[in-house]
């Protein structure tokens, strides 16, 4: 059995440059998530050169928080959501709170961007149209344009 730390993917841990690629998000981010309070730790283990050194549960709470953040949720919101659950439980009400409210939100978006989307696709189908006719006109002209002379006469 392997007890080193250092060697046993239980206890191994990411360089900030390691979890900037792997989460997609910049060193500087990543240093303003935990400046803000928004890591589940409220200090970032380190090195014996005092590097940042993150776990793998770290770098799962940060997809969370980026996806909170992406889809709207205020810093002040998040850093409320880490401090609860860093807390441990007996908040479970007021996290369910936290979450039901920007579901709401997040769903009003939605809508609202499909309503966006309504009529974009239906300004698209506009063109595409007026395009398309275009293009057959155009056809018919050049058809009309090959008849020789003669024969148009003839008609």
């Amino acid at each position: 059995m392997n007890t080193n730390p250092q060697e046993n993917s239980l206890y191994q841990t990411l360089s900030i440059g390691q979890v900037s690629e792997r989460s997609g998000l910049s060193v500087h981010s990543l240093r303003f998530y935990e400046r803000e309070g928004l890591l589940l730790t409220t200090r970032i283990n380190r090195d014996k050169g005092g590097r940042r050194r993150y776990s793998e549960a770290d770098v799962k709470w940060l997809a969370i928080c980026t996806r909170l953040r992406s889809s709207g949720m205020p810093i002040a919101e998040i850093r409320r959501f880490a401090e609860l659950v860093r807390s441990g439980s007996g908040n479970e009400y007021e996290r369910l709170a936290i979450l039901k409210e920007h579901q709401q939100r997040v769903v009003r978006q939605v809508e609202e961007l499909n309503e966006c989307l309504d009529v974009i696709t239906s300004k698209a189908d506009v063109y595409e149209s007026y395009l398309q006719q275009q293009a057959t006109h155009k056809q018919s002209e050049s058809d009309d344009n090959s008849i020789p002379v003669s024969s148009q006469n003839r008609a």
